[in-house]
């Protein structure tokens, strides 16, 4: 009886670690918006770092998150960092590691509390028309085996997109009120 008791453990146990085989460790978002500015305009803005305080959804959820800055903004290598106690915040930073200048920023992104993660980040402006504007916000993630299980109950590329989503729609009511 405790050879069956046993098998069955191991079983339940063992399912879960095989199927995580099988699933995708990794994830890419992009979301984009068109912006009635031309594009220098919203390029120089979206540029510093500093101006996601004003549209980046997440660096408004928490109203008490410490912020801190090193380098030049705008240029490569500045950091922002942000520390909080909300859960949805946690801990990070931010770096500006490549800049197309008026086309492409590109960030890392390095998590660390509630969980340890570096991934990258960037942002795209296109030319729709002279006075219009495509900005591409993308993110990409990963989770290692067997953390990647989790991928068959949420759905990271809808919560992130969603969230960046509503960054670039209050991106487009800054610019377009300016």
């Amino acid at each position: 009886m405790l050879k069956k008791i046993a098998l069955v453990i191991v079983t339940i146990i063992a399912i879960p670690l095989v199927m995580a085989i099988f699933v995708k460790t990794s994830y890419d978002v992009e979301r984009e918006v068109v912006i009635n500015k031309p594009k220098d305009q919203v390029f120089n803005y979206i540029r510093f770092l500093k101006n996601q305080n004003e549209f980046s959804k997440w660096a408004n959820i928490d109203p008490n998150m410490t912020k801190s800055y090193r380098g030049i903004d705008g240029e490569v290598g500045f950091v922002s960092a942000w520390d909080s106690q909300h859960e949805e915040v946690g801990t990070g930073e931010q770096e500006i590691v490549a800049i197309q200048d008026g086309h492409r920023i590109d960030f890392e992104l390095r998590f660390l509390k509630p969980f340890e993660a570096t991934e990258p980040a960037y942002m795209i402006t296109e030319d729709v028309s002279g006075n219009q504007t495509k900005v591409k916000w993308g993110f990409s993630g990963h989770m290692d085996y067997p953390m990647n299980l989790m991928f068959l109950f949420m759905d990271f590329e809808k919560i992130i997109g969603d969230d960046l989503q509503t960054g670039l729609d209050n991106l487009k009511e800054i610019q377009e009120s300016r």
